[in-house]
C-alpha cells in the first residue's frame, strides 16, 4: 500500500469512527436520557422526539412482551388463541403475535438486562437501527470499496426514517435490518455460488423475515424479481441451491410459526382474522389509502434529495452498473407490490428503500463529483455529502422535535412541514 492510500485508508477509519460514534448517540432511545438515568447530563444535546406517548401498535407489542415474560415462551399458543378470540370482538384490525422475532427479542432483551417490556421494544429498535447502518456500510464496502461505505454511513446516518423507528417501539426498523440483510445475502450467493456459508445465513435470513412480519411476502417478491432478472443483467451465477434457499427459508420461517401458533389451523385461522378485518378498520382507511404514487410523495416530503438523486441515478443507468440495477430492481419490484395493498400503504414500511435509495443517490453524487478537477473531487464529494446529511437531519428535527410526529401518514408529513397550515374541511 502506498503512502497516498495509506493516509486514505486512515481517513476513512476515522470519519466512520466519527460517523458512528454521531449516529449511535442519535439512536440512542430518548428514555436513556430522562431524569435519573446515567445520560441524563446529555440530554440537551439529545435530539429527543416531541411525541412520546405511546401508540397503539407499541401497547399491543408491550402487552405481548409482558404475556411472554409472565407465561414463557411455551405459552405463545395460548397467546395466539387469546388474540384470536380478542380479534372476533373487534370492527378493525390489530397487529397479531405472529410478529414474533420482534416480541422475542425484547423479552430476551429483558431477559440479560431487567429492562421492563415497553423500555425493552424501544432499546431493541434502537440497537437494530444502529445494526442496519454498520450493515449497510459493510455491504457498500463490498460493493464498492471503503471509500464509498463512508460515504452510504454518512447518508444513512441521518435518513429520517432510520431515526424514527429508532425512537420508538416499532417494529419497521427491525425488520428493515432483515430485509436488508437478505438483499446482501443474496447478492453474495449470486457473487459467490456454493458457499455453504452464505447460503445457510441466507435461509435462515429469510426465516427470520418471516417470523419478524407476516407481510414480509413483498420483500421474497422483490428477491425473487432480482433472481429473475439475473439473467439478463447478470449479477452472478444463479443456481439450484439459490433457487432452493429462497424457498426454503420462508418455509423454514411457516413451521416455526406454526409450531408456535399449535397448529396449521389456529395459524390459518388468525391470518383470516387478521386480513379480513384490516379492511374494516378506520384508521387503516383514513390513512393508508391512496394512488400508486403515494411512496413518491411521502418520501420526497421526508427525504427530497435523496430521492431526486436516486431517481436521477436511475436515468443513467448502463448494463455496466450492476450494484445499481441490483438496488433498483429490489426497490421497484417491492414498491409494485406495496402500492397495491388497499389501505396498507405507511411510509414506515418503506424503511427496506432506505439503503438501497441512498446508494443510487451516491453514485449520482459521485458521478456529479466526478465533473471536478481530479485534484478536487473527493473535497467536492465530501461536502456534497455533509450537506445532504444536515438536510436530511434538519427534516428530521422539523418532522419529530419542532413537530410532534409519530405516524408517517401524508397529511401529518405535510403539517410537519408547514405545507398545511389549517383544516379545509368544513
Amino acid at each position: 500500500m502506498s503512502a497516498s492510500e495509506l493516509l486514505r485508508h486512515k481517513i476513512d477509519i476515522v470519519a466512520l469512527a466519527m460517523i458512528f460514534a454521531v449516529a449511535i448517540f442519535l439512536r440512542l432511545p430518548w428514555q436513556a436520557f430522562s431524569n435519573g438515568a446515567p445520560l441524563h447530563s446529555l440530554a440537551a444535546l439529545h435530539p429527543a422526539p416531541a411525541y412520546n406517548g405511546l401508540g397503539m401498535d407499541e401497547g399491543l407489542y408491550r402487552e405481548y412482551v409482558n404475556a411472554v415474560i409472565r407465561d414463557g415462551i411455551g405459552s405463545y399458543p395460548e397467546l395466539i388463541q387469546g388474540y384470536a378470540e380478542a380479534q372476533k370482538e373487534k370492527e378493525g384490525s390489530i397487529l397479531p403475535p405472529t410478529r414474533f422475532l420482534y416480541i422475542f427479542a425484547a423479552y430476551s432483551w429483558h431477559s440479560l438486562f431487567g429492562t421492563e417490556a415497553l423500555n425493552a421494544l424501544r432499546q431493541v429498535a434502537a440497537f437494530f437501527s444502529v445494526l442496519t447502518l454498520a450493515l449497510a456500510t459493510l455491504f457498500v464496502a463490498r460493493l464498492r470499496g471503503p471509500s464509498w461505505a463512508v460515504g452510504m454511513a454518512a447518508l444513512m446516518a441521518f435518513a429520517p426514517t432510520q431515526l424514527h423507528v429508532s425512537q420508538h417501539a416499532l417494529v419497521d426498523g427491525f425488520f428493515a435490518f432483515w430485509a436488508l440483510l437478505s438483499l446482501w445475502l443474496l447478492w453474495e450467493n449470486l457473487r459467490a455460488p456454493r458457499n455453504w456459508r452464505w447460503l445457510a445465513a441466507y435461509v435462515v435470513a429469510l426465516a427470520f423475515l418471516v417470523l419478524t412480519k407476516e407481510n414480509s411476502f413483498f420483500v421474497w417478491v422483490a428477491l425473487v424479481a432480482v433472481i429473475v432478472v439475473n439473467r439478463w443483467l447478470q449479477f452472478g451465477t444463479l443456481t439450484r441451491e439459490v433457487i432452493v434457499a429462497t424457498v426454503l427459508g420462508p418455509l423454514l420461517g411457516v413451521v416455526i410459526l406454526i409450531f408456535l401458533a399449535g397448529g396449521i389451523s389456529p395459524l390459518v385461522h388468525l391470518y383470516q382474522l387478521s386480513v379480513g378485518k384490516n379492511l374494516h378498520l378506520e384508521y387503516a382507511i383514513l390513512t393508508g389509502d391512496g394512488p400508486w404514487s403515494r411512496y413518491l410523495v411521502d418520501l420526497l416530503l421526508v427525504s427530497p434529495i435523496i430521492l431526486i438523486l436516486a431517481v436521477g441515478r436511475v436515468f443513467q443507468l448502463n448494463r455496466l452498473l450492476k450494484e445499481e440495477w441490483f438496488m433498483a430492481i429490489f426497490i421497484a419490484a417491492s414498491y409494485l407490490v406495496m402500492c397495491n395493498v388497499k389501505y396498507g400503504m405507511n411510509l414506515r414500511y418503506a424503511n427496506i428503500w432506505d439503503m438501497p435509495l441512498r446508494f443510487l443517490a451516491l453514485g449520482q453524487i459521485v458521478a456529479l463529483g466526478s465533473l471536478a478537477k481530479q485534484q478536487y473531487r473527493a473535497v467536492v464529494i465530501a461536502i456534497a455529502l455533509a450537506l445532504i446529511a444536515a438536510i436530511e437531519f434538519r427534516q428530521y428535527v422539523i418532522m419529530t422535535i419542532q413537530y410532534p410526529l409519530y405516524e408517517l401518514a401524508t397529511d401529518l408529513l405535510m403539517r410537519a412541514l408547514h405545507i398545511l397550515k389549517y383544516s379545509l374541511h368544513p
